[in-house]
């Protein structure tokens, strides 16, 4: 949102991690200026990505070649901003986007097709000129050969859904709603690693 982009600007500059920061140029596109280490916790679902695909054309702007990986998930799929961004992403060629959901198909108060089936998302996302890619995000190998293939499509942000199961390896988390918010006692902790 242009109020946490502020913020954000706001606080760059008065740390002195932009000194080239100048008010006057606040919301004009010579003034966005984001470190290649810059990270971003956005707490509420669907902020992620429209800050990211900010990020993906600031760096257009300025002529760099570095890429802005954004990690999703399901949840964060069923937000408004969310697809704003997929629409502008995928209008403006932003190839130098990557998105990666974790579609473990479970949210924090239920299954996902009970809270807001999307179906194939990643058939809707390929409408709104995305590349789209669905691998196994327990394979990690899969995951660097994509990884390694970017962009996967020039010319387009390139979007990766990453089918995983929520709780892998540990028999009484896997694929359970409540393994969302779940904290686990000494004894559970215990059993955890020892099946991990």
């Amino acid at each position: 949102s242009e109020t946490m982009l502020f913020k954000y600007y706001s606080t760059k500059a008065s740390q002195n991690f932009g000194a080239d920061l100048r008010a006057d140029l606040f919301r004009k596109i010579e003034s966005f200026s984001f470190a290649e280490t810059d990270k971003f916790s956005t707490g509420s679902l669907g902020h992620g990505l429209p800050v990211a695909t900010g990020m993906a054309i600031a760096g257009r702007y300025a002529k760099s070649n570095h890429r802005v990986f954004c990690l999703v998930s399901d949840g964060d799929m069923n937000e408004g901003s969310t697809w704003e961004a997929i629409m502008f992403a995928g209008q403006h060629h932003l190839e130098n986007l990557v998105v990666i959901v974790d579609y473990n198909r479970i949210q924090a108060l239920g299954f996902a097709k009970d809270i807001c089936d999307l179906g194939d998302f990643a058939n809707k996302v390929a409408m709104f000129g995305w590349a789209t890619k669905t691998v196994d995000g327990h394979d990690f190998m899969d995951l660097e050969n994509t990884f390694k293939a970017l962009p996967l499509e020039p010319g387009k942000p390139t979007f990766i859904v990453c089918n995983t199961i929520k709780g892998k390896g540990v028999s009484f988390l896997e694929n359970t709603v409540h393994s969302h918010y779940w904290h686990l006692t000494k004894e559970e902790k215990a059993a955890a690693y020892a099946e991990l």
